[in-house]
């Protein structure tokens, strides 16, 4: 199957093969035709398997069909949990929409609100948003949904985990009853089929993710050491490599040290967690991407929506406490069928949270043989 079989535009087919993609993933071959449809759609999809395509090409052309925003209105609102996926999205439809000349803008917290209000209020075709900054800039008289035909609510399992059921619920209340939804999520719990029946209208249910798939495409290996240990062997790991590492940390403050450590040991590396500004966020992983370091140190704030291509290693340098994360953490690497490989410092006071994901992923977690 290539993707000129889905019924997409010659201008998004163009769009595509720029981008150098030919055969559409799983998630993308089932969700872009019901979404051309008209279909409102729950899919199980992880961040890694293509979903952002799968929904916003059919946007992009399903939109570009009817007629453009007012000043005030929008047509597609796009709902994230992060403003890192947030900002990605909207770096998707730049990229895709890029010959379908529709405006669209994204608008999260941590930054000035006054340009997000200015663009607003001119109207966008396609918006990208995370909740909260999304409420404030309605209450603020910039937005209106009277002619929203689009709703997504992308990672719908994270915005629950992250407390932002009562926003969503806010924000479903401002919008036409009239309205295509698609909502994706990692998996489908019972929380989340609640959160569908209340939204979808007899979806298409797409299933290309069952839970922690994505753990059999990467190698899992975990060292046992001591706490106060852990910064050394983590420095003789990155030593021994000149790849580019992602490393968990389960505090802020944890990830702060970490990096000074590093700079000590003369390993570059930057920390991305929950009280660095949005501006110091967006540069560290910019940094992190255009491999100006060689490590990027984060808390599970980053677990999901960070995409970065052609990552090999993932470090746990703390196991998490939510067995959970631990499956979005390693997921960073192994993603779209490439191979991974996640490590994790275990030292004796984790072994609860390792038999909580080993329970999990239904297999153990066998040493790393270290080179003499």
């Amino acid at each position: 199957m290539t993707f000129n079989s889905l019924g997409l535009s010659d201008s998004l087919l163009r769009a595509i093969a720029q981008s150098g993609y030919t055969v559409p993933t799983p998630i993308q071959a089932r969700a872009i035709p019901a979404i051309l449809e008209g279909r409102d759609v729950m899919a199980a999809a992880q961040t890694g398997t293509g979903k952002t395509a799968g929904f916003v090409l059919p946007i992009l052309q399903n939109l570009y069909i009817t007629s453009r925003a007012k000043p005030g209105q929008v047509r597609a609102l796009i709902l994230t949990p992060t403003r890192e996926l947030a900002a990605q999205v909207h770096d998707s439809i730049l990229t895709y929409g890029r010959n379908e000349q529709l405006s669209s803008a994204v608008v999260f917290g941590g930054v000035n609100i006054n340009p997000q209000l200015r663009i607003l209020r001119r109207g966008v075709d396609l918006l990208v948003a995370t909740p909260g900054r999304l409420l404030d800039l309605y209450q603020q008289g910039a937005v209106n949904f009277d002619a929203l035909e689009i709703l997504v609510l992308d990672e719908a399992d994270r915005m629950l985990d992250m407390g932002f059921i009562r926003d969503i619920r806010r924000i479903l209340n401002l919008l036409p009853n009239q309205r295509q939804n698609l909502m994706f999520s990692a998996t489908f719990s019972k929380e989340i089929r609640q959160l569908a029946g209340s939204i979808c209208r007899r979806p298409v249910e797409i299933d290309v993710a069952p839970r922690n798939s994505t753990v059999d495409a990467i190698a899992q290996k975990l060292l046992r050491v001591e706490k106060g240990e852990k910064a050394d062997l983590l420095t003789e790991l990155l030593a021994a490599t000149h790849e580019q590492v992602l490393v968990f940390t389960r505090t802020k403050h944890g990830a702060n040290k970490l990096v000074k450590k590093l700079a000590k040991d003369s390993i570059s590396a930057t920390a991305i967690h929950g009280n660095k500004s949005q501006a110091q966020r967006t540069r560290a992983l910019d940094e992190f991407k255009r491999n100006k370091v060689q490590v990027l140190v984060a808390t599970d704030i980053a677990a999901r929506g960070i995409d970065i291509e052609l990552l090999n290693l993932v470090i746990n340098f703390d196991l998490p406490q939510v067995p959970e994360d631990y499956v979005h953490r390693i997921g960073r690497t192994g993603r779209a069928g490439a191979s991974g490989q996640a490590i994790s410092l275990v030292s004796s006071e984790e072994n609860k949270q390792l038999r909580a994901i080993e329970a999990l992923i239904k297999r153990k977690i066998e040493p790393l043989a270290m080179p003499a």
